[in-house]
C-alpha cells in the first residue's frame, strides 16, 4: 500500500478481484493483515471472542490520539473505560446538543466567526467549512465552550494539529524523526503540544472549580471529571487529556468528511437533491432539531453517503489467540481486518452498488454485518450516534440556508479518489462549491 497518492477503494476492489476473499495486504508499521470484505467475514470478525481481540500496535494513529485513548485500549482496559465514557453519548444527552448543532451551523453560514457570510458568488471549500462547523459542535459538546476567543484558540490549535499529521506520517513511521526542527514530525509534535496545553489548562480550571462552563455538568469534560471507575478511582490528567484529544479529533474530522461527500453526491444528483429539499420544505425551517434528525429521506441520504464513503475504511483487530477468518488460519499476533468499502459494495447485498441511491435505505433494513460505517462489535465507534445526529442536522441546516452549485471541475466526471488524511480518509482534492442565488 502507498500513502496519500493511492486510490484506496480501487486498490481494494482490484485485490479482491485478483485474490478472492480473504486476501492479504501489507499495512505500513503493522505488517501483513488478512482482510475480508463480505457480510460473512464481517460477522466472523465482529462476533469473535472479546478476549481474543486487541487494537493493532504499533498503531498508525497513536501519535494523534495517544496510548490512553479508548480507540487503542487493550481488552482489560477497554470495557471499564468504555463504560466510563458511554453516558456522554447516551441518546438523551445527544438530544441536548440538537439546538447547539443547528445554531452553530447557522452562525458559521452567517459568517459570525470569519466575518464572511456565504453570499451569492462566494466560493466555498467544503472541507474547510464542514470542519469549522463540526469542530465548533464538538467544542460545545466536550467543553461547553461558547466564548468566541476560546473557540478561535481551540479551532486554530486543533486544525494545526490535524493538518500536520498527513498520510505520509501516518503510513510511513520511518518519517517520524527529528531534523533540526525542520521535519514534518517535529511540526506535528509542536502542534500537539500546543493543543495539549489548552486541554490541560481546561482540566486544571475544572478541577479547581474555576470554569463556569462546566458548572451544570452538561458537557463531556464535566461528566468525565465526575465519573469513577468501579474501584472508586478517577481518570488521571494525562488519561483525560488523551481521551479529550481523541474526542476533539475523531469527533469532528470524520463527520466533516462525511458532510463533504453528502453535499458532493447530492449536487451531482439533481433529482435526489430535489427530493430532499421537498422533504425539508414540508417539515418547515422551525422544526425541532430532534424531529429534523428523524426525517426519513434525510436519514437515507446520510446513510447512503456513509455507505459509499465510510470515513474509516478499514477495521483492524490484532489477535491474542488463534482464530480462523473465512477459512484462513490465524495465530496469536496476527492482524485481521474488514474492508468497509468492499462490504458496502458486496453484490449479494447491494444492487448497483456504485450508484448513489438513498432510496435503498427506505426499502429495507441492513444488518450490522452488511452496513458498518462505524465499525462493529464491542469496539464499534462510541460516538456513532452523535456523528449521525450531527450529520443530519448540519446537512439539513445548510440546505435550508444556502443554495450551492458544484464547481465545474467536480460537477462532471470521475468521483475524486479517497485517500488517507489523518484519522479519517477523504477526497484527494478540495471539493469546492459556489453559492448560488436563492
Amino acid at each position: 500500500m502507498g500513502t496519500g497518492g493511492l486510490d484506496l477503494e480501487r486498490y481494494f476492489r482490484w485485490r479482491r478481484a485478483r485474490d478472492g476473499d480473504p486476501f492479504r495486504i501489507r499495512v505500513p508499521g503493522l505488517g501483513t493483515c488478512v482482510c475480508t470484505g463480505t457480510p460473512a467475514g464481517a460477522r466472523e470478525l465482529f462476533r469473535a471472542p472479546i478476549d481474543l481481540l486487541a487494537p493493532p500496535l504499533p498503531n498508525p494513529i497513536e501519535p494523534m490520539v495517544g496510548a490512553a485513548s479508548l480507540i487503542l485500549a487493550r481488552p482489560e482496559r477497554h470495557r471499564p473505560e468504555r463504560a466510563l465514557l458511554a453516558p456522554a453519548f447516551h441518546h438523551t444527552r445527544i438530544a441536548h446538543y440538537g439546538t447547539v448543532i443547528r445554531d452553530v451551523t447557522r452562525a458559521e453560514l452567517d459568517g459570525d466567526r470569519t466575518g464572511q457570510a456565504l453570499r451569492p458568488g462566494t466560493r466555498v471549500d467544503a472541507r474547510a467549512a464542514a470542519r469549522a462547523m463540526t469542530l465548533r459542535v464538538i467544542l460545545a459538546a466536550v467543553f461547553g465552550i461558547d466564548d468566541p476567543l476560546r473557540q478561535a484558540e481551540y479551532t486554530t490549535a486543533t486544525l494545526d494539529f490535524v493538518t500536520s499529521f498527513g498520510g505520509a506520517l501516518m503510513l510511513a513511521p520511518v518519517l517520524r524523526r527529528n531534523l533540526l526542527g525542520l521535519s514534518g514530525w517535529e511540526r506535528f509534535r509542536a502542534a500537539r503540544d500546543r493543543l495539549d496545553a489548552l486541554i490541560d489548562a481546561d482540566i486544571a480550571r475544572r478541577r479547581a472549580g474555576g470554569d463556569e462552563a462546566g458548572r451544570d455538568g452538561s458537557d463531556v469534560l464535566a461528566l468525565l471529571l465526575a465519573t469513577r471507575y468501579a474501584d472508586g478511582s478517577a481518570m488521571t490528567d494525562s488519561e483525560l487529556r488523551e481521551q479529550v484529544r481523541t474526542l476533539l479529533v475523531a469527533g469532528h474530522e470524520t463527520t466533516a468528511t462525511a458532510l463533504v461527500w453528502a453535499l458532493y453526491r447530492l449536487h451531482r444528483e439533481p433529482a435526489t437533491l430535489a427530493r430532499l429539499r421537498t422533504e425539508l420544505a414540508a417539515a418547515g425551517t422551525d422544526l425541532d432539531p430532534g424531529e429534523l434528525a428523524e426525517l426519513p429521506y434525510l436519514n437515507a441520504v446520510c446513510q447512503e453517503t456513509l455507505r459509499l464513503h465510510p470515513p474509516v475504511p478499514i477495521v483492524l483487530r490484532r489477535l491474542t489467540g488463534d482464530f480462523t477468518l473465512r477459512g484462513a488460519a490465524l495465530v496469536t499476533g496476527d492482524t485481521m481486518g474488514l474492508i468497509v468499502p468492499l462490504l458496502h459494495s458486496d453484490a449479494s447485498v447491494w444492487e448497483a452498488p456504485q450508484e448513489f441511491r438513498p432510496e435503498r435505505f427506505l426499502e429495507r433494513h441492513y444488518s450490522p454485518f452488511e452496513f458498518a460505517p462505524f465499525g462493529g462489535g464491542h469496539r464499534r465507534c462510541i460516538g456513532a450516534a452523535l456523528a449521525e445526529y450531527e450529520m443530519r442536522i448540519v446537512l439539513a441546516t445548510v440546505l435550508n440556508t444556502v443554495r450551492l452549485r458544484l464547481s465545474p471541475r467536480f460537477a462532471r466526471g470521475r468521483v475524486p479518489w479517497t485517500v488517507p488524511h489523518n484519522i479519517a480518509t477523504g477526497p484527494h482534492a478540495a471539493i469546492t462549491f459556489e453559492v448560488a442565488a436563492s
